[in-house]
């Protein structure tokens, strides 16, 4: 082979994805869907059961676990920066919310998958909608208007950069 023939070609990685911002009552009503979905399947529970008291709170966490998907997270700082990592495998940035306000970190997601076959009947499937929802405290406020968020690998990676803390002002009182 000549040197014309032999080319090196270099390839950059896709740049990771962003997912969407929306509004904080956007999200509140995300958590009302969310905790109307539990609580019906809490009470499925609690009916499949015998409807024996006393057996509430494991009715919920089953039906939660049963509704929600665990997406594990990292809040980190530095000085000028609040850095937060939250793994969810599978997820698109298309399918990511995010919301941002003061102290306060709410991301959701929901996926859904079906596979249509015509003709047949299904005996048993396991394809359904997956969803999270996590609310974070971050451990100062955050500019709402600086968010560098990305999804790469499954891992979602936002970069929050920390409100300029106000000096406290000294007011010297006189006497009248």
């Amino acid at each position: 082979m000549s040197k014309e023939e032999l080319q090196v070609v270099k390839t950059e990685p896709p740049p990771a994805a962003s997912p969407v911002f929306v509004d904080a009552e956007k999200m509140i009503e995300r958590f009302a869907e969310i905790t109307k979905d539990t609580a019906s399947k809490a009470y499925d529970f609690f009916v499949e059961r015998g409807a024996q008291l006393g057996t509430h709170l494991e009715d919920w966490l089953r039906a939660e676990s049963e509704v929600l998907r665990a997406a594990p997270a990292k809040i980190t700082e530095t000085k000028d920066m609040v850095n937060v990592m939250i793994a969810v495998p599978g997820f698109k940035a298309e399918e990511i919310e995010v919301s941002v306000k003061d102290d306060t970190l709410i991301v959701s997601g929901e996926t859904k998958e079906e596979l249509k076959d015509e003709g047949e009947d299904t005996f048993y499937s396991e394809w359904r909608s997956d969803r999270f929802l996590r609310k974070l405290t971050l451990p100062t406020a955050v500019d709402t208007e600086n968010v560098d968020a990305k999804l790469k690998d499954g891992v979602l990676k936002l970069g929050l950069k920390k409100v300029a803390e106000h000096e406290v002002t000294k007011v010297k009182v006189q006497a009248a």
